[in-house]
């Protein structure tokens, strides 16, 4: 009970939507996923391997959100909306973790044994967050809504991008951000459209020279 209390109070201090603990305990999907998986956890350690996953797996059915029965989850973890988040078999999270919607941390289909990353302690990690492959994300890392992070992360940084790559570290801009700008990014389609009128007027003035 002292760990639910604790997740409680996590999810009251960091969601401004959240009204009471009496409604966070009984409507959040993010508390029910939590407390699906310390019991599905409990059955993977005992290697009663079938009854933990029917329990992630009525877990994912009724909250959206798939946590496999190995991965090791913190203290304080917060959910926020959840739908759509995946955390695989040798995932660990740390303690006061936020995790939005359809982040997953998994995989890349390459590794053998830990496959999955190592979250650190207070981590943020934003919408479409995708974490791939064994490697650490450090304490109070922030890692930005859709991307896609293939490296290690130290602590204290910020990173955006596909491939994700720091532009912050500790508060402080890293020399090569501008290079990961995401407000100045191209629009390829754009830039297709443009290519093809280029063409036609090509063609065109090919066809008025012939004439």
């Amino acid at each position: 009970m002292t760990r639910l209390g604790e997740t409680l109070r996590a999810y009251q201090a960091r969601d401004p939507a959240a009204r009471s603990r009496m409604e966070i305990f009984l409507l959040y999907p993010g508390v029910h996923a939590t407390l699906y998986h310390r019991l599905a956890h409990f059955f993977y350690c005992r290697h009663l391997k079938f009854l933990a996953r029917l329990v992630s797996q009525w877990s994912r059915f009724w909250t959206g959100i798939e946590i496999h029965p190995g991965a090791k989850i913190g203290r304080r973890l917060v959910i926020d909306h959840g739908m759509g988040i995946v955390i695989g078999e040798t995932a660990e999270v740390g303690d006061d973790c936020l995790i939005y919607h359809g982040v997953t941390l998994g995989g890349t289909g390459k590794d053998q044994g830990k496959r999955h990353p190592t979250i650190g302690n207070n981590v943020l990690i934003s919408t479409g967050a995708k974490v791939l492959g064994p490697f650490t994300v450090g304490d109070g890392a922030r890692i930005a809504a859709n991307a896609v992070v293939l490296s290690e992360i130290p602590a204290g940084a910020t990173a955006v991008g596909v491939p994700a790559q720091v532009v912050r570290l500790h508060g402080k801009k890293v020399d090569y951000a501008a290079e990961v700008d995401q407000t100045s990014v191209n629009n390829p389609t754009l830039e297709e459209l443009n290519a093809l009128a280029r063409r036609v007027e090509a063609l065109e003035r090919t066809l008025y020279e012939k004439e």
